[in-house]
């Protein structure tokens, strides 16, 4: 009896440790409008090697009365003149603590600003909710995104 309380309390400790350890953030995510709530773009998000999370613009959402750009014009470089759909939008994120991740750089490529960025997903893993920022992270722009299923 003794046995069967120790693996019950294992496994449970075991699923507990499993649904409170950190969710990834790999794989595809809509933006979505501040001011419309129509979905802006689909971002793929993936890490590279030693686990820094990158952006990738993969597909920009037509929108009625919305003519999308396709160059990021006033983008400084590496982003002047490269087109909008397959570019990087962020970089340098990595995950700083349970389902929070920190460190990033996130380009505007509407207006070419350049802005420190961390995210943080939602316990279910549905909703990532990102904050771009220049210097205190309590003074600048959010945005939450969605999962793709």
């Amino acid at each position: 009896m003794k046995n069967n309380f120790k693996l019950l309390s294992l496994g449970l400790l075991l699923g507990f440790s499993i649904l409170t350890s950190a969710q990834d953030i790999t794989g595809l995510w809509q933006s979505i409008d501040d001011k419309t709530s129509e979905v802006k773009t689909i971002i793929e998000i993936s890490p590279n090697d030693q686990g820094i999370y990158t952006g990738t613009i993969k597909t920009i959402t037509p929108r009625v009365g919305y003519q999308p750009k396709e160059l990021c014009y006033k983008c400084p470089p590496p982003y002047t003149n490269q087109p909008i759909l397959g570019l990087k939008t962020f970089t340098g994120l990595k995950l700083a603590k349970n389902n929070e991740y920190a460190d990033g750089k996130v380009i505007d490529p509407l207006t070419g600003k350049i802005y420190n960025l961390k995210d943080k997903l939602n316990t279910n893993g549905n909703r990532l909710n990102l904050s771009g920022y220049v210097g205190v992270s309590t003074i600048g722009r959010s945005q939450t995104w969605l999962r793709v299923k």
